[in-house]
């Protein structure tokens, strides 16, 4: 007797092992893990008998550069935990600044360029697409507490880590020669998180 019932087709065909989303994660994960294996230590950041008063301004110029490529892992860090603590403070500016970096994430970068944006049942074409994340962008940035809230944030940090960098003597310092041509002026800011020349591959557009 023959059984009743359909045999349902077995599809060998594998999913996506890891989405493009999965990979920027990781592979930033892997550039802050790598970033923070070259922090230096902070008891020696703040070593009271390390600090003195610069003479002149040219010496003060000097000290700052030289901090900077020795501590600058710090130094990101700092602005960052500055950046971020302005954030938490005024939840509604990080909440616009959360969804607009999600815009950008979801509905351009990790869209895929086969799969065109409908909303509410219209077609939105690539460059109608861009053009709408860089008005929102505008919008935000400009229009909103946030800009000012990240410009105030930046600056604040980047005096405390000026501030620091002058006062604290260098001569005790020693950095390594590829560590230092990596902390040019040029530098990115993920390059100068890891220390290696050029930027770490990221997930682009698929």
């Amino acid at each position: 007797m023959a059984s009743s019932a359909a045999t349902l087709p077995i599809s060998d065909q594998q999913p996506v092992a890891t989405p493009a989303f999965r990979v920027f994660l990781s592979r930033l994960s892997s550039s802050v893990r790598q970033g923070f294996a070259r922090r230096r230590p902070w008891l020696e950041m703040v070593d009271r008998t390390a600090m003195s008063r610069p003479e002149n301004l040219s010496e003060a110029i000097s000290r700052i550069r030289r901090n900077y490529a020795y501590f600058r892992v710090n130094y990101i860090t700092l602005l960052a935990a500055v950046l971020a603590v302005s954030l938490l403070s005024n939840p509604f500016s990080l909440l616009l600044l959360l969804g607009l970096l999600g815009g950008w994430l979801f509905l351009y970068f990790f869209r895929p360029s086969d799969q065109p944006l409908v909303v509410l049942g219209r077609t939105f074409s690539e460059w109608e697409t861009l053009g709408g994340l860089v008005v929102l962008t505008i919008v935000v940035v400009f229009l909103t507490s946030v800009g000012s809230l990240l410009i105030s944030a930046l600056l604040v940090g980047v005096a405390i880590a000026s501030v620091h960098g002058a006062f604290r003597v260098p001569e005790d310092l020693f950095l390594d020669e590829q560590e230092s041509s990596s902390a040019g002026p040029g530098a990115g800011f993920l390059t100068s998180l890891v220390g290696v020349p050029g930027p770490p591959p990221v997930a682009t557009r698929v």
